[in-house]
């Protein structure tokens, strides 16, 4: 522990377990008090189990082994006015707030021809809207509290890179980029970074429910996780969740004051790899 946002105040997005409770942990774990939410049902066109009330549970019961605060709600970030109240509770309960880690999101497949407008919508409302109502609500007290902040989007590898059977996916991720280039921008007389983590495959129960459910067919990691290594150590691998999170503290952190409007990219050799062959991530 090194106590690098020590004193801070950071919310997280999809916290009861994968990615967001090991960004929570780790921010806690370095010192900062948290507000955590995560929709804890299951939403209608994704085929694996989501995260429960349990699991958020665990969340906070980690937390405050740490010795830290915690505010945790049941929210689903597609409800601007649940999302607001949240954040005000936090705020109000834990003094301010400094950070944001926008990284509830969900994965599904489907042809272009098949994908249903539901099915569509739920990536769009979710991936990309989710992340906008998370910079909404927070944004009044990240500009009120007066000292600057830090905004973490998480977006993808498929966030600059196309892919087949998840156009809906590729689209929302692409999105998040934009919030980040033109946030970043924006909110930089107020001394609020705006930067996005781009992982690429994150052996999260999402990732392995949604394996369990619809076979590696359907190809969430390319390549095949079973010929990973071959070629290169760091190509197709799945990573840990806590391989995130150290990046997405430097962002969070003041070791990152003068980085913003960047695209921190988590993926071993991915992009490179699919640049220099011309293919997809």
């Amino acid at each position: 522990m090194t106590d690098m946002v020590k004193g801070k105040v950071a919310f997280v997005t999809g916290a009861a377990r994968g990615q967001g409770r090991a960004h929570a942990l780790k921010l806690a774990s370095e010192g900062a008090d948290i507000i955590a939410v995560d929709i804890c049902e299951r939403v209608g066109t994704i085929p694996y189990p989501m995260a429960t009330e349990g699991d958020l549970a665990q969340t906070v019961a980690a937390i405050e082994a740490l010795g830290r605060k915690v505010v945790a709600a049941k929210v689903d970030v597609r409800d601007l006015d649940g999302m607001t109240v949240i954040v005000a509770e936090g705020v109000k309960t834990l003094g301010r707030l400094d950070i944001v880690c926008a990284n509830a999101g969900i994965f599904s497949v489907a042809s272009a021809l098949d994908m249903t407008a539901d099915e569509w919508r739920d990536m769009i409302d979710i991936n990309l809207t989710g992340v906008w109502n998370t910079v909404k609500a927070s944004l009044p007290h990240l500009v009120a509290g007066g000292s600057g902040g830090s905004i973490i989007l998480t977006s993808s590898a498929n966030g600059v890179t196309g892919a087949p059977m998840y156009v809906h996916y590729v689209a929302a991720k692409h999105g998040v980029v934009g919030l980040v280039k033109g946030l970043a921008i924006e909110l930089a007389k107020d001394r609020i970074r705006v930067n996005g983590l781009l992982p690429a495959g994150v052996a999260t129960d999402m990732v392995r429910d949604f394996v369990d459910v619809m076979g590696m067919d359907a190809r969430y990691v390319e390549p095949d996780p079973s010929q990973a290594g071959a070629e290169n150590p760091l190509k197709g691998i799945l990573f840990d969740p806590a391989d995130m999170s150290d990046p997405l503290l430097f962002l969070a952190s003041d070791a990152a004051r003068y980085v913003t409007g960047l695209m921190l990219h988590v993926d071993g050799i991915g992009l490179l790899h699919a640049e220099s062959s011309g293919g997809n991530n």
